[in-house]
């Protein structure tokens, strides 16, 4: 029997265009669109569907923008009969994407998700000035390894590993400083790259630790129920149901390293997980499944014909 997984990707893979084609074809991905923007206040479907790429990169509309594709996809599959509840033992969201998976299995209302999102993106801009902080991926080391490069590197400063993203692909964040000395320390342990991402705040470290006040004071005034399916939680790589952890571990996470790796092997492993489907723009977490385990089925669903192939393949 199939086991499947509905996964939602994290910032980096938005791109000008990202759901114009669902709201062309479908009037349900047309009205989530339309209901972000009222929750925003703003038009952030125009910026997505044409840009500019410089408006679009900003954190606070990345992350609202890249919810609204996922839950457009969403929503187009339950209109045409493929509940998330029926289809997908578990969720599970890249950063950001944990929140578009708690919209998808009803924790959040999408307004309030939108909403979130948007504090959730000015917190992490604002809490550390542009200039002062940076992001690096290392790539052909083990998180081990890496730790080890981030402490060397650190000199008194932050430096902290941040994301697990797949198996060789480990990426730090901290003071612009460290991370920068983490370059060249890295290509000595034998990284096969080590490059600066193109980010606008260090992400998923201790510097952070302002967002997660904000967001431990926004969460606290929102209405929100048990998912309809467990969420496999960033900074646990194991399942959570209840709305006070789910609420806790989404504070621990602006800090938190996202164990992805840990997260999809242990869907495979204890979660019996067969398939993993990826619901939105891009196909990154496709591409990391592969490489975490070569048994996992995996694909996006983030076009009308992705969709419309999903429902013929399941004859719902």
């Amino acid at each position: 029997m199939t086991k499947r997984a509905f996964t939602f990707p994290g910032q980096g893979s938005q791109v000008v265009g990202m759901g114009k084609e669902l709201a062309a074809a479908f009037s349900d991905a047309k009205a989530v669109f339309e209901e972000v923007d009222a929750a925003l206040g703003e038009s952030l479907s125009a910026t997505m569907f044409d840009g500019p790429e410089d408006k679009l990169r900003l954190t606070e509309n990345a992350q609202p923008a890249l919810m609204a594709v996922s839950m457009a996809v969403v929503r187009v599959l339950e209109a045409k009969g493929i509940k998330l509840a029926d289809h997908a033992a578990y969720v599970a969201g890249h950063s950001l994407g944990e929140y578009s998976a708690l919209c998808a299995a009803g924790t959040f209302s999408l307004a309030d998700t939108a909403r979130l999102l948007r504090t959730r993106g000015l917190a992490m801009q604002r809490a550390v000035p542009v200039g002062q902080g940076a992001m690096a991926a290392l790539l052909g080391l083990d998180v081990p390894t890496a730790r080890s490069v981030a402490a060397e590197a650190s000199q008194g400063e932050v430096c902290d590993v941040a994301n697990d993203n797949a198996p060789g692909q480990v990426v730090i964040s901290g003071a612009i400083g460290a991370v920068e000395r983490v370059l060249e320390i890295a290509k000595s342990k034998g990284a096969k790259r080590a490059l600066l991402l193109p980010v606008s705040a260090p992400f998923h470290c201790s510097l952070m630790q302002p967002a997660a006040e904000a967001m431990a004071a926004a969460l606290a005034d929102i209405d929100m129920k048990a998912p309809t399916v467990p969420l496999v939680a960033n900074v646990l790589a194991t399942p959570i149901e209840t709305p006070t952890d789910i609420r806790q571990r989404l504070i621990e996470q602006v800090t938190g390293v996202v164990r992805w790796t840990e997260s999809v092997a242990w869907l495979a492993g204890a979660g019996e997980v067969t398939n993993l489907l990826e619901l939105g723009t891009g196909k990154v977490l496709t591409g990391l499944a592969k490489r975490i385990d070569s048994n996992l089925v995996a694909a996006a669903i983030g076009t009308p014909a992705d969709i419309e192939a999903l429902v013929a393949e399941l004859g719902v």
